[in-house]
C-alpha cells in the first residue's frame, strides 16, 4: 500500500508530521507492505533565498512583528518538534527556495533513496542552518545518502526533475490540496496537518482495511485550523 506524503522541506508541520507518520507505522503490523512516496509542495515558489537574514528575522519583517514576539509565537512550535525528537533551530535557519531540494529529492527517489534524501534536507534545514538552495550544499548531502557528485550536478544543472516537482504541485492542486503536509493513503484517506499520534494510527488500519477496494473518494481527517504552513506561508 502506499501513502504519498506532499511536503515542503522549510515546513515545520512537515517534519513534525514525518515523525508522527513513522511512529504511526513503526507498530504497524503490516509496516513492510507500505511504500512511502514524498512529492513536491512549494509554499512559496516565488520565495528569494536570502542568506543574510535567518528565517526567524524572515518571519518577524514580513509578519510586522518584532524577534521577541516571533520568538514567543514559534516557541510553540519548537516545543512540539522537541516533543517528537527534533531540534528546531529559527535563529540560523536559512531563508531559501526549495525547487532545487525538491528536485533533488525526485533524483534521490529514482536510486529509491527518497526517504532517506528528504530527512537530510529537513535536518540541514531545521537543526543545521543550512541553505537548501545552495548547489554545493545540495551535492555534499545528497553525496551523504548515497548518491554520486556527478549524477546530482547534472540533474540540478539541466533541470531534469523540473517537470517532476511541477507534476506533484499540479496533482496536489487536483486533489485540492490547501496545506501541508498532506498525506494519502491508498488513494482513498487523507490526513492535513501533524495531527494528533492516534490519527495516524486509526488512519493506517482504516486505510489497510480498505487497501484492495478502489475507486473510493479521499476521507479528510482533521480540521482545517490544524497544525500545517497553508499556501499564504502562514504556519
Amino acid at each position: 500500500m502506499k501513502i504519498e506524503i506532499w511536503s515542503d522541506v522549510v515546513c515545520p508541520f512537515c517534519y513534525i508530521g514525518k515523525r508522527k507518520m513513522e511512529k504511526a507505522l513503526a507498530k504497524f503490523p503490516q509496516k513492510d507492505a507500505i511504500e512511502i512516496e514524498w512529492k513536491s509542495f512549494q509554499l512559496n515558489p516565488d520565495q528569494k533565498t536570502d542568506t543574510s537574514v535567518s528565517t526567524l528575522e524572515h518571519l518577524a519583517a514580513s509578519k510586522g512583528w518584532t524577534l521577541d514576539q516571533t520568538r514567543e509565537i514559534t516557541a510553540n512550535v519548537v516545543e512540539m518538534a522537541k516533543s517528537e525528537g527534533l531540534d528546531f533551530d529559527f535563529e540560523n535557519a536559512v531563508v531559501a527556495n526549495t525547487r532545487n531540494a525538491h528536485q533533488l529529492i525526485h533524483l534521490a527517489k529514482s536510486a529509491g533513496k527518497g526517504n532517506e534524501m528528504k530527512e537530510r534536507l529537513l535536518a540541514a534545514y531545521f537543526s543545521e542552518g543550512k541553505n537548501v538552495d545552495d548547489f554545493n550544499t545540495l551535492i555534499s548531502l545528497g553525496i551523504e545518502i548515497g548518491l554520486t557528485e556527478d549524477t546530482i550536478k547534472k540533474a540540478l544543472e539541466t533541470g531534469a526533475y523540473e517537470n517532476a516537482v511541477e507534476t506533484d504541485i499540479y496533482e496536489s492542486r487536483q486533489l485540492g490540496v490547501r496545506g501541508v503536509p498532506f498525506f494519502v493513503l491508498d488513494r482513498k484517506f487523507g490526513i492535513s496537518g501533524a495531527q494528533a499520534d492516534e490519527v495516524f494510527t486509526q488512519t493506517l488500519e482504516k486505510a489497510w482495511s480498505e487497501y484492495e477496494k478502489t475507486n473510493q473518494p479521499i476521507q479528510m481527517t482533521g480540521s482545517d485550523d490544524s497544525e500545517a504552513c497553508n499556501i499564504n506561508g502562514d504556519c
